[in-house]
């Protein structure tokens, strides 16, 4: 099942994403699916350019962070191998949509994407164990951990590097069937390939990064886990644009652009 959060003008509505690609309908649900039964109203629409899909999600919580979770990406930063997950957190002022701009930091020269599998909080997760971490999960969508390097060297801790403003895209849409251990993850920018990993490479797996997590913050519906990025990070500059992908989910993108 894939879930929408979208405009056509009006106030923000979820919606069931059905049919193909290209052909897309959004079928209208009558509120908030993570608060509320899945329940249609019977409206369809057209996905089309009178539709603008929103981040499926603003966690009115948190979005915990999840860095250095592949080996490759570790090497290609070139830091160790962590013994355990390194968590950061985003506010939810940093979310933005499909096609929103991501805008770069005044404070920084040096940016980067990071595409990555998003986790999307379904029920409240306190202590969990690893084998029940899945049956909190509402769902799962792209994110892109955009990450102003400078900063992240200089600052010594990871707040302003990775929670500006736009710096947490998401979409297009939730997908609540899926297999978080055997997905792959990509990204592309100006249509070139930049990174191709799996979910299958992490260090750390979904099951035990939610149950980490949740040893730490209590997880409240709708709060959002970044699982990491895999190898073949690099830096985005103004006009360019950036297309990070989840198999089994879709393709999240957004513009870059610098308004100093």
């Amino acid at each position: 099942m894939r879930i929408a959060r979208f405009t056509n003008g009006n106030d923000p509505r979820f919606a069931l994403v059905d049919g193909e690609p290209g052909s897309e309908e959004l079928v209208v649900l009558t509120g908030d699916p993570l608060y509320m039964p899945v329940k249609p109203t019977g409206e369809r629409v057209p996905l089309s350019d009178a539709v603008r899909l929103l981040a499926p999600v603003i966690p009115r919580s948190k979005v915990v962070g999840v860095g250095r979770n592949y080996a490759d990406h570790v090497k290609e930063m070139g830091n160790d191998v962590p013994t355990e997950p390194l968590l950061f957190l985003k506010p939810n002022t940093s979310v933005v949509g499909p096609d929103d701009p991501i805008v770069l930091p005044s404070f920084s020269q040096e940016v980067s994407y990071e595409a990555e599998l998003a986790v999307v909080i379904g029920k409240i997760t306190k202590d969990v164990e690893p084998e029940h971490a899945l049956e909190k999960v509402f769902g799962y969508t792209v994110a892109n951990d955009v990450t102003a390097r400078d900063a992240q060297r200089g600052d010594g801790q990871w707040a302003r590097a990775k929670g500006f403003d736009s710096s947490c895209p998401l979409g297009p849409w939730i997908e609540t069937d899926l297999d978080p251990d055997a997905v792959a993850v990509r990204s592309r920018v100006n249509g070139e390939a930049r990174q191709d990993g799996h979910t299958e490479q992490m260090i750390f797996d979904v099951r035990f990064l939610i149950s980490y997590v949740s040893r730490a913050f209590t997880l409240l519906p709708g709060d959002v886990i970044l699982t990491g990025t895999p190898a073949g990070v690099g830096s985005i500059v103004h006009a360019d644009r950036v297309e990070c992908e989840v198999e089994g989910i879709g393709t999240l993108m957004n513009p870059v652009i610098r308004r100093d």
